[in-house]
């Protein structure tokens, strides 16, 4: 794994052919050139698309087809020279009721033909089907993936079946995730061509938390391109698409916001190179299969471009973002969001700790799991505290805060909140994400205007009366107060009692928010533009006495102790135990088994895929203890990620 927003990943897959880039989008090619209406190369040659799927069943029961493959391999059948998945015909099973092939012998053709990624002829399993038969398919598929390990020595995809039932789901995730090499969602074609999205987001709740992040997951089916950033919000990382032939072949065009028919397209609105040669509306005076071609050419760039922009909102942060606003596209991918939001736990173990920003598309992006993740921790911290006064929303900046009583004149404690677009929150901890970088419609239509600070001191004064010190300046107070509430808010009431005195903080001249924290002239902690607090060396050295057992810890191997103590990357198979309170994102301090601190950074990957990935960053070093290491034992980074005995090997 090389980058991620959530479940969503960028990574790498490994083949005979070259790795493929994911998420990847795999389009479907028919093993018979004649039938093929863009040639495979111009895939990779004009497109950058690197990789393909294609039917060792089809090949395999036409004995031209068969003869060539056998003589010159699928690559050399179909003409492309990258990585080629195939499939082993169960949906022809399903569709014709039987196939002429058998399990063993299909994979042995694959393996004989030299596909990339083999796969095991499955059960196909219809959405209602009754659990009982979808148990017995169930057994039958896992009894064909046991067999098919034994036989296949390359890359092997598993498919997970189940139907609809969430148990069977899971538990054919499980198993998968032992046997396959690629964990491919299989069952749901039918969900896909009905728009039964809901249905789709309930079997990969069920599935998703059940797969192992060592392997890419493949989704069979979603082909149509407003569908790859949801289907990436789960963590798919290669997609299959006949799509783009299937709905040329229907004289539909696919777009990202849906599917126009050619016949309704009147303006040029697409400037692709494709388009160039011969703008859209000229295609329907084509002769049927030169329109066909052209049209399967467009829907297949239009597929390849929404796949880069996926990447692109993964490395940005944004994916949540991009599915919400491909949502737009039907009512039923909508209501297919709405019901991944109904699942949270599925999200919230890989949810970053914070992104850059967070931008409101519609009203439900106050659902998404940041906030609901947010608003429980939201819960915690005011447990135990005397209730708030309202106040309308100010920055904290020093002009406001000097007139915002702490306390009362008879010395008891006061506590301020605001409203936010994601409702009621402390005062002192309004710059945190998602709260202070969020970005919505109440901005503009009810922009918060300067209030000057006489208003704030005239507000407070109206409420309280003489019961409280207006004219005291209150800014050092409440420094001190943001300091011990961000401190209690990442690392719990106890440890923040011990830390937070002696601290100072330092405000931005521009902004007036709370830039970092110190003791004495050390920095201490660093709070960074989403609100939180991050620990320097120092200040981590001061955590590890406060925090208890594993706390905020990932404990390094032995044998990556020194590099780490310089400096170096944690890679995931030098992790021997992380906090599984971590997410990806937060700062943590790395220890070795003695607890000796060695570096604090921020985490890739989550505590429950670390070791789990035989290669990938785990944590990028941010502050070390700077011990050299020799030389001659420090590691490249290649060397580092190198294939060496896991821990339990040792």
């Amino acid at each position: 794994m090389l980058e991620r927003d959530g479940l969503g990943r960028i990574g790498r897959l490994a083949t005979p052919h070259g790795p493929i880039e994911t998420p990847a989008l795999l389009p479907v090619v028919h093993p018979d050139p004649e039938r093929q209406p863009v040639p495979p190369e111009e895939f990779r040659r004009r497109l950058g698309l690197g990789a393909v799927i294609t039917s060792s069943y089809i090949t395999w029961r036409t004995p031209p087809l068969r003869a060539i493959a056998e003589q010159r391999g699928i690559h050399g059948l179909i003409g492309f020279s990258g990585p080629v998945m195939t499939d082993s015909g169960a949906f022809q099973q399903h569709a014709y009721g039987s196939v002429e092939v058998g399990p063993e012998e299909i994979l042995r053709f694959q393996e004989a033909i030299g596909t990339d990624v083999a796969t095991i002829l499955d059960v196909f399993t219809e959405p209602e089907t009754p659990h009982e038969v979808a148990e017995s398919s169930l057994e039958t598929t896992l009894d064909r993936a046991r067999a098919g390990r034994a036989l296949r020595n390359g890359l092997l995809a598993v498919p997970v079946q189940g139907g609809p039932h969430s148990d069977l789901r899971a538990r054919s995730a499980r198993a998968a995730s032992e046997l396959g090499d690629v964990l491919a969602v299989g069952g749901v074609v039918p969900l896909l061509e009905q728009y039964r999205f809901v249905e789709l987001a309930r079997i990969l709740s069920a599935v998703r938390p059940e797969l192992t992040p060592a392997a890419p997951v493949h989704l069979f089916g979603a082909g149509h391109p407003m569908t790859f950033a949801w289907a990436a919000l789960f963590g798919v990382d290669l997609i299959d698409s006949s799509a783009y032939q299937k709905f040329a072949r229907r004289g539909r065009l696919l777009l990202p916001e849906g599917t126009v028919a050619l016949a309704d397209v009147t303006e040029a609105t697409c400037r692709c190179f494709l388009c160039d040669e011969l703008p859209l509306p000229k295609l329907a005076n084509l002769p049927p299969t030169e329109r066909e071609r052209r049209l399967a050419y467009h829907n297949l760039l239009t597929s390849a471009e929404e796949i880069g922009r996926v990447r692109q909102a993964i490395r940005e942060g944004t994916l949540w973002e991009l599915a919400e606003r491909r949502a737009v596209a039907h009512p039923a991918l909508r209501a297919g969001l709405e019901e991944a939001r109904r699942h949270p736990e599925v999200f919230l173990p890989t949810e970053p700790e914070a992104r850059r920003a967070f931008r409101e598309v519609d009203r439900t992006s106050r659902d998404r799991p940041a906030v609901v993740r947010f608003r429980r921790r939201l819960d915690a911290y005011r447990a135990g505290r005397a209730p708030s006064h309202l106040i309308g929303r100010l920055g904290l900046r020093p002009e406001y805060l000097r007139h915002l009583p702490l306390e009362d004149r008879a010395g008891s404690p006061l506590r301020w909140q605001m409203e936010t677009p994601l409702g009621l929150v402390p005062v002192e901890l309004s710059d945190l994400y998602p709260v202070g970088p969020y970005l919505g419609v109440e901005e503009f239509l009810d922009p918060p205007r300067h209030r000057p600070p006489r208003a704030v001191r005239e507000e407070v004064g109206s409420t309280f009366g003489p019961t409280v010190d207006v004219d005291r300046d209150w800014t050092g107070p409440w420094t001190l107060f943001q300091i011990s509430s961000l401190l209690e808010w990442q690392y719990g009431r106890t440890a923040a009692r011990a830390l937070a005195p002696g601290l100072t903080g330092e405000r931005s001249r521009r902004t007036g928010r709370l830039r970092s924290i110190a003791r004495g002239d050390t920095p201490h902690f660093v709070v960074g533009t989403e609100g939180v607090a991050h620990p320097t060396f120092r200040g981590a050295e001061s955590l590890r006495t406060v925090l208890p057992g594993d706390s905020h810890r990932v404990t390094v191997h032995e044998d990556a102790v020194p590099f780490v103590r310089a400096g170096r990357t944690l890679f995931s198979r030098f992790v021997v135990h992380a906090d599984p309170e971590l997410v990806p994102g937060t700062t943590a301090l790395l220890v070795g088994a003695d607890d000796e601190l060695l570096a604090i950074g921020r985490l890739l990957l989550a505590p429950h895929e670390m070791g789990k990935l035989a290669r990938g960053v785990a944590v990028r070093v941010t502050a070390h203890a700077a011990r050299p290491v020799p030389e001659e034992l420090v590691p490249s980074e290649e060397e580092g990620d190198a294939e060496r005995p896991l821990p339990g090997d040792l």
